[in-house]
């Protein structure tokens, strides 16, 4: 989608913002999104709090809600974001206060693995067609890394409500989901965007597997 495709192109460059540092129990980690977002909660709306906690379960603390550029601007002229795409970055409330080995932290993530299932092959949304509504599916592997795991993961759901709706083709979101391993803490990463083309695909692909990067980058030992 244009939005996610505006995105990719500055992917080489370092985000607008600089680097910031997030407090997660006793370490403090650099952080940085990518480019063309904007975390949204040192805004202090109680408005976007609540819009990121319906995107996670209450067992997670959301340490980044990130909008698009635009829907920023959006948000700060009065309207509504559009939410065509946003990013989060949550970590568990029950391990917050603890060091992960990677012993543990590959356990953790290979059990949350197992509940989603291998990658369909073909053409994910010819299968989606035959699922439920809103139902996710695996599409794609991104990353399999000791101290990150990453997948792309796919829904169908319903067209726009209106006169002729249910005529109307299916429409799809993309979600890239990941997990990794910063100092000692685990974090999970998510990007979520639309669905126009196959190229949104390889875009989600390089913008999640370059975010990794540069939180290692951020955080890796001196």
């Amino acid at each position: 989608m244009r939005l996610l495709a505006a995105a990719l192109t500055m992917v080489s460059l370092q985000c607008a913002a600089a680097p910031f540092g997030l407090q997660v129990g006793d370490v403090r980690l650099g952080f940085d999104v990518p480019a063309g977002f904007a975390d949204a909660l040192p805004s202090g709306s109680p408005r976007l709090q609540d819009l990121a906690e319906s995107f996670t379960p209450a067992t997670n603390r959301i340490l980044v809600f990130a909008l698009s550029d635009a829907d920023m601007r959006r948000f700060n002229a009065g309207d509504a974001p559009e939410l065509k795409s946003y990013l989060l970055a949550v970590t568990p409330r029950a391990l917050e206060q603890d060091r992960m080995s990677l012993q543990a932290f590959e356990r953790y993530v290979r059990d949350g693995l197992r509940g989603l299932g291998k990658p369909i092959e073909g053409d994910f949304t010819k299968v989606l067609e035959t699922r439920p509504m809103g139902e996710a599916v695996v599409i794609a592997e991104l990353l399999t890394d000791p101290d990150a795991a990453a997948v792309l993961r796919a829904i169908r759901i319903p067209p726009p409500e209106g006169l002729f709706s249910y005529f109307k083709p299916s429409q799809y979101v993309l979600s890239s989901s990941a997990v990794i391993l910063l100092r000692g803490k685990a974090l999970t990463l998510s990007l979520t965007s639309g669905y126009e083309s196959k190229a949104d695909i390889d875009a989600m692909r390089t913008v999640m597997l370059r975010w990794i990067d540069d939180l290692r980058r951020l955080n890796a030992v001196k």
